[in-house]
């Protein structure tokens, strides 16, 4: 809706609007106190560090896992 469509409505209307957009506005507030609570507790504890794999390590497991999978499928073949 643009601004002369609102110029156009009935003034019971437009009252009815404005308290539709108090009451959103009201639950809106209750619904971010609500969620802000809870995450307001899960905030409390500290960010564990990521822990870092060498490429070497990396490059062991997708050896191991290759292996894994070309033997699946060998006896899948079978």
């Amino acid at each position: 809706m643009n601004i002369t469509d609102f110029l156009n409505l009935p003034v019971a209307k437009l009252k009815r609007i404005l308290a539709l957009k108090a009451k959103i506005e009201r639950l809106q507030a209750k619904l971010a106190a609500k969620t802000g609570a809870a995450t307001s507790s899960r905030a409390a504890k500290p960010a564990r560090k990521r822990r870092r794999m060498s490429a070497a390590a990396r490059k062991r497991i997708s050896i191991a896992a290759k292996a894994r999978w070309a033997k699946f499928h060998a006896a899948k073949g079978k």
